[in-house]
């Protein structure tokens, strides 16, 4: 639709929140994640990461990885593996494997086997009642099972340890961060999402990079959901709360993007 030399005139001017909302939502979806994804690995934000990784589809995961190697000339992978090190070492191989998996699943329609379901489960609440939250046997479920799979493991873990899974990863720790994120991103993206908007929006000062990520990339998808998640956990519509947290020509923005939902 647009040049790609004026495209990346634009990158390069972006200065205030409206211009980079503009341009994220000028691209197409696969080059607007590739661009986020270069972006949180400058800045270190492994949560975008594991957002870009897990809740896209494996076709659309397999799609930015193409636009990130387009755009940049390097793979997302070893840009991962370039920008982590040190105290990350652990996080950043889930993170390689969560990037690099391409999962043969079909959502929708995948009949999940009970049985391996229970298997998996176990051997989950085994290593986590051990806190050995590393152990390659979770790394193993969690980057080579399907989507579905995992979801119904993790509610099967919920229902036979008694303790929601996320609620047993309570940890500081880098890797356990990550994998909890991970856990969430694939158990309910609307869920996962509603919670990034609530801490940019509710903490103290807005965090519009992470405001601008949920309402852009998820407008045409499941923003709807999100929207109504938000409202019922704080009795508040979303449109109110940004319209009180943000100004100018990047409140109006928003909003029509809010609104898209609603038609």
């Amino acid at each position: 639709m647009y040049s790609e030399n004026l495209m990346k005139r634009f990158e390069k001017e972006l200065s205030g929140n409206f211009e980079k909302a503009v341009y994220r939502w000028m691209l197409d979806p696969c080059d607007r994640e590739a661009v986020l994804a270069h972006n949180a690995l400058k800045e270190k934000k492994f949560g975008v990461i594991i957002e870009i990784s897990c809740i896209p589809s494996s076709d659309e995961l397999l799609a930015i990885k193409r636009a990130y190697q387009a755009r940049y000339k390097h793979s997302l992978e070893e840009d991962v593996a370039s920008h982590f090190s040190g105290d990350l070492r652990k996080a950043i191989q889930l993170l390689l494997l969560l990037v690099s998996v391409y999962r043969y699943d079909s959502y929708e329609t995948e009949v999940t086997d009970p049985k391996l379901v229970e298997a998996d489960a176990k051997i989950l609440e085994d290593c986590f009642k051990d806190k050995e939250y590393n152990h390659d046997e979770v790394i193993r479920i969690l980057t080579t099972r399907s989507k579905a799979h995992l979801v119904s493991t993790f509610f099967r873990y919920d229902n036979i340890s008694g303790t929601p899974l996320v609620e047993v990863l309570d940890s500081d720790k880098e890797f356990v961060v990550a994998l909890q994120a991970a856990i969430r991103c694939i158990k309910c993206p609307q869920e996962y999402l509603e919670q990034v908007l609530t801490d940019a929006l509710m903490k103290h000062g807005t965090d519009e990079d992470a405001l601008t990520r949920v309402i852009v990339t998820r407008a045409e998808k499941d923003l709807g959901e999100i929207k109504e998640r938000f409202h019922q956990r704080h009795s508040k519509t979303l449109e109110q709360v940004v319209a009180k947290e943000t100004h100018w020509d990047y409140e109006p923005f928003l909003l029509a993007l809010l609104g898209k939902q609603d038609h």
